[in-house]
């Protein structure tokens, strides 16, 4: 089962060594040795811990070859329980030829160029790679051009899991990718994007983007594809902007259109839930057009979504020019136009054999259907199993959208007093009072709920033995139980969001 857990247990995903080596831990702020994150270049060696402590830092720091490695890598975070935000300046870093390098717990705001911007220095042939961003927060960018929260260039077997990206660019993107390979984008929180929340191009190839939150997401929620200028396609001979990209078990609320093919082919959209667009369900496109090198945008695949949308959609599928629409493939997809009944479904380019048409009761706070929904496992098998937004495992058949239907959260009564009292102060709570995550460390694999003062459940989920995190973005203000099911008792705990 997929979880959010310590960076050091899931390292091997990336390549890492289970139980890193850490030479040195060097300390950056007022009153140590280092005063600046430019301290960093030609300072940090393989196996070192860099804790930036709490201020406010603005660059550019521009670092290159920082190179952990499997047994050893870097590590750049902000001290325990101190808040670093890095503003200001045209970039906070600029990372060139890394590897093997974590990044964790910063804040990255008001920059007037791209957020962070991490490639390979132009040197296509030594990619930035093995680099995992973790816990960061990506916001408020001052720019309104083609400038990003997240700029990664020419970037192989990468992850970005538990961060946040909020008001970007009106021209850029949350995260843009050009040329980037085998990346992984989980529990990501996207609001008030311009152009885009994430955007794949440049030969961008076998990328991974599930369990996110998309909320507003500019022009095209999620751009698979796009158009970029020959010389930067990674690699040199690529015969398309995207490839191999998976996108499942996401929720996107808003947007012009939640998702475009843009010379894209072999991508597969999966298990969504979407909300409301204002203009399209989706987009096929073809902006590089070169027939005696390109491949059409084709063989996608779009199955086992969710589309709730109004009478503001007129064409749910907008196709352009020299794309091959013919070779997509629609199943087990299910479509709600609110506002209009009788309402016999959208017009695709090819046919779904399995569509439903139907009111498919989803709660729009938290997304759950229930077991009346039509949405109910009416989806197709995929193979491997996947889990749903929540880290829950679909059924077999799956349900429809994004989260899988599981009944109340079944509480078992207390059997050990003891061992209760003692796994209790084990569990470790934080923030609280919360905003938009909930940090959860658990001495043992559990499920939670999260409930309200009335008793009334809002999330279920599981918990990893360790470091979870949990997005509480769509609870509104107020008190709340997280209520935890060990193996043999229960354990309550209440919190405040703000």
């Amino acid at each position: 089962m997929d979880m959010m857990i310590k960076p050091l247990a899931f390292l091997s995903l990336l390549g890492f060594a289970a139980s890193p080596t850490q030479a040195r831990i060097l300390h950056i702020g007022s009153g140590h040795a280092w005063t600046s994150p430019s301290s960093i270049q030609g300072n940090v060696v393989a196996g070192d811990t860099v804790l930036i402590h709490a201020g406010s830092y603005t660059g550019t720091y521009f670092i290159s070859n920082l190179n952990g490695n499997a047994a050893s890598p870097i590590l750049i975070k902000a001290a325990p329980g101190e808040t670093v935000t890095l503003s200001g300046g045209s970039e906070s870093f600029h990372f060139s030829d890394i590897s093997y390098v974590i990044l964790e717990d910063l804040i990255i705001q008001g920059q007037t160029g791209n957020g962070m911007n991490i490639d390979d220095a132009g040197s296509f042939g030594t990619p930035s790679h093995h680099i995992l961003i973790r816990n960061c927060i990506f916001r408020n960018i001052s720019a309104s051009g083609n400038n990003d929260l997240l700029k990664l260039s020419g970037v192989d077997d990468f992850e970005v899991r538990d961060c946040e990206f909020l008001n970007g660019s009106a021209g850029g993107s949350g995260i843009d990718m050009v040329g980037c390979h085998r990346g992984l984008f989980q529990g990501l929180q996207f609001d008030q994007m311009g152009s885009n929340c994430i955007q794949i191009k440049g030969g961008s190839s076998d990328i991974t983007i599930r369990r996110n939150r998309f909320v507003n997401g500019g022009a095209r929620a999620l751009n698979i594809g796009g158009s970029t200028d020959l010389e930067f396609f990674r690699p040199q001979n690529a015969t398309f902007e995207a490839a191999s990209v998976e996108v499942y078990a996401n929720v996107f609320e808003g947007a012009q259109t939640p998702f475009a093919f843009v010379g894209a082919v072999d991508c597969k959209v999966y298990n969504n839930t979407i909300f409301r667009p204002t203009r399209w369900a989706m987009r096929i496109l073809q902006e590089t057009v070169d027939p005696g090198r390109f491949e059409a945008c084709g063989r996608n695949t779009v199955q086992n979504n969710i589309f709730v949308i109004t009478t503001v959609v007129t064409t749910e599928v907008n196709i352009g020019p020299d794309t091959a629409p013919n070779t997509f493939i629609y199943s087990n997809n299910l479509w709600f136009k609110e506002g209009q009944s009788g309402w016999s479904g959208p017009v695709l380019p090819v046919a779904d054999p399995a569509q439903l048409v139907a009111n498919p009761q989803v709660n729009a706070t938290n997304y759950m259907i229930g077991s009346t929904s039509p949405a109910y496992q009416k989806g197709k098998a995929v193979s491997p199993p996947v889990t749903d937004y929540y880290g829950k495992n679909y059924k077999s058949p799956p349900s429809i959208g994004a989260v899988e239907f599981e009944g109340t959260l079944a509480l078992r009564p207390a059997q050990s007093k003891d061992k209760k009292q003692g796994q209790a102060a084990r569990v470790k709570l934080s923030p609280n009072p919360a905003v938009s995550h909930l940090r959860v460390e658990a001495p043992e694999t559990a499920i939670y709920g999260i409930v309200d003062v009335y008793g009334q459940s809002w999330m279920q989920g599981v918990l990893q033995k360790g470091e979870n995190r949990i997005g509480i973005h769509h609870l509104g203000a107020g008190a709340y139980y997280l209520v935890i099911q060990f193996r043999y008792y229960n354990l309550s705990r209440r919190w405040i969001k703000l």
